[in-house]
């Protein structure tokens, strides 16, 4: 069976006043992961004032292929100044959902930096 690579983000603006450049930039890096060399789904939602992302891979290679990329790069760049966040990735034998992906990184994510 072929696994696939899942990665869940959770991130909390330091304050309101940096949305505005976060929704430019997150819906740079969305668009950037959808149409990404791998990429099998990539999605976006809110839960409990955490913005998440959760995007899954046909391989970690091909993820970090895109989170180095120029689009995602200049978003991690700008990330100490706007958030905090945690991510979290892992293989697994199925996409998960929205629940599951996000009870996973409630439990084990890392904080950036």
């Amino acid at each position: 069976m072929t696994q696939v690579y899942v990665s869940v983000t959770g991130l909390r603006l330091n304050a309101f006043w940096h949305a505005p450049r976060f929704w430019r930039m997150a819906g740079a890096a969305m668009a950037a992961a959808r149409s990404a060399p791998g990429n099998v789904r990539a999605s976006a939602r809110t839960v409990r004032g955490i913005h998440h992302t959760l995007s899954v891979w046909d391989s970690k290679e091909a993820m970090l292929a895109f989170v180095h990329g120029p689009v995602h790069a200049r978003a991690i760049k700008a990330f100490p100044d706007i958030a905090m966040g945690r991510t979290l990735g892992f293989h697994s034998d199925t996409a998960p959902g929205w629940d599951h992906a996000v009870a996973r990184w409630d439990a084990e994510a890392k904080t950036y930096g």
